[in-house]
């Protein structure tokens, strides 16, 4: 039970000392579309629907950056003069412009109505064309969408515009009651929502496919009557919060460890990790009826699963080679196909695929911290992401797979440290800090999106 204990602890909340510098490992070189998004040409002098439009073209501009790695962004703007009406499409195409982006701004009695255009300068055509309404109250959510509206003119899928962040923060911690609450974000750490006030300590969140709940674990105090005493315990439960009516819903109650649940492609089927037999095994449950079955039977502990969309191959932690390691399986038979993948490191924690099941990332205790890595699905291409750059865990994958959200740690005193979500894409280049002087963050979930 101790080393079980130890292994939770490695999973969920081990963090270390930090470093300083950046270094983008594995960073691939890509051609780039120059990508143009004009000022907007103006239909009003109201001051006020003039500083909404203004905010308006700064959001998508900054939206895009996100995928510098895919579009550079060329400040050629005239400041909206007839760019909507009448764009000058021979200045784009001689200065190697591949999209341009115009729109036209009219006062609304609600806010403004701005209308956009996307012109392929290449082919002189224009490939999306859109009016939308937007009002102060939903600035940000109306820019998100409007820039995902012309990422997917461009590129025919989805972008991460209109995903948000599930994560933890211990921002309401008080005296020596270390408390961690459920929080949910924009993807560019905006507009964040508190979605649980347990008082206690909350683990390990999941996101359904449909982004119609959110499952977590909780450290639940309880009492226990015995021999006449009542006895105080703690377990770790596993609910669910209805993020439309934010009613919460009990999944497991077992004594000992319910947690590290994920959702199938299937809402109602999940795969956790359990320990009411002794040790810690991954079984799979269904919600409604609670019927399980073992997916995993070892006398090691087998925890924090990740499964691909169609089932088929799920990757969890284990100490079966005596220290925790990435393993494999086909979750579909108990134990199928087991076999370990990593082997970088003294230990790993948190392996998560990738949208298409091709790549695991991982955590890995390496030179006294911990980092990043992404390995195939075969245990093939392994690939450093980080280095000197803080002790960094917790990595997942965006929708689209362009992107890894994660945790750093920073230690800035003997006795104080910091603890923030980050984001860089998939080849290792940090793109920003998305919290900041927010409690120490952890274990950050993407909404699903596509």
């Amino acid at each position: 039970m101790k080393f079980l204990l130890a292994l939770f602890l490695i999973v969920f909340q081990f963090n270390v000392l930090a470093q300083d510098a950046v270094i983008a490992v594995g960073q691939a070189e890509q051609d780039k579309d120059k990508f143009v998004l004009d000022d907007p040409e103006m239909k009003t002098t109201n001051a006020t629907q003039k500083k909404l439009a203004d905010e308006l073209t700064e959001i998508i501009r900054n939206d895009f950056i996100f995928y510098k790695h895919k579009f550079d962004s060329v400040d050629y703007s005239h400041r909206g003069e007839n760019s909507f009406s009448n764009p000058n499409l021979e200045k784009w195409k001689s200065g190697g412009v591949t999209y341009f982006v115009a729109s036209q701004i009219k006062g609304d009695s609600s806010g403004i109505e701005a209308s956009y255009k996307v012109w392929s300068v290449l082919t002189d055509k224009v490939i999306f064309s859109k009016d939308f309404k937007v009002a102060n109250s939903d600035l940000r959510s109306k820019a998100h969408d409007i820039a995902d509206s012309i990422y997917r003119s461009i590129t025919g899928v989805p972008s991460i515009f209109n995903s948000k962040l599930v994560f933890i923060s211990d921002r309401t911690t008080s005296n020596k009651d270390i408390l961690k609450e459920l929080y949910i974000m924009d993807f560019d750490g905006r507009r964040v929502e508190k979605l649980s006030s347990f008082n206690s300590v909350v683990l390990s969140p999941s996101v359904a496919p449909d982004n119609s709940q959110i499952m977590f674990s909780v450290i639940a105090t309880k009492k226990e009557l015995s021999r006449n005493k009542v006895r105080v315990i703690k377990n770790i439960d596993l609910k669910a919060i209805d993020l439309r009516t934010k009613k919460l819903v009990d999944i497991s109650e077992k004594p000992g460890i319910n947690s590290g649940a994920i959702y199938s492609r299937d809402s109602d089927v999940i795969y956790l990790t359990l320990s009411f037999s002794g040790n810690a095994d991954i079984y799979e449950m269904n919600k409604q009826t609670g019927a399980m079955r073992k997916v995993t039977s070892h006398s090691a502990d087998d925890v924090d699963p990740s499964i691909t969309r169609d089932g088929h191959l799920m990757t969890f932690l284990s100490n079966r080679s005596g220290r925790a390691h990435i393993y494999t399986m086909d979750p579909r038979e108990v134990e199928k196909d087991v076999k370990r993948i990593s082997f970088v490191g003294k230990f790993n924690a948190t392996p998560r695929f990738s949208p298409d099941g091709k790549e695991i990332t991982f955590s890995s205790w390496v030179d006294n911290s911990f980092d990043l890595y992404r390995i195939g699905a075969d245990g093939n291409n392994l690939v450093r992401l980080t280095k000197d750059f803080g002790s960094n865990e917790e990595p997942v994958y965006s929708p689209d797979g362009e992107f890894i959200v994660f945790t750093s740690k920073r230690v800035i005193s003997k006795n104080k440290a910091v603890q923030d979500i980050y984001i860089m894409n998939r080849e290792g280049e940090i793109l920003g800090q998305l919290t900041q002087g927010f409690g120490r963050c952890f274990s950050p979930q993407w909404t699903n999106i596509l």
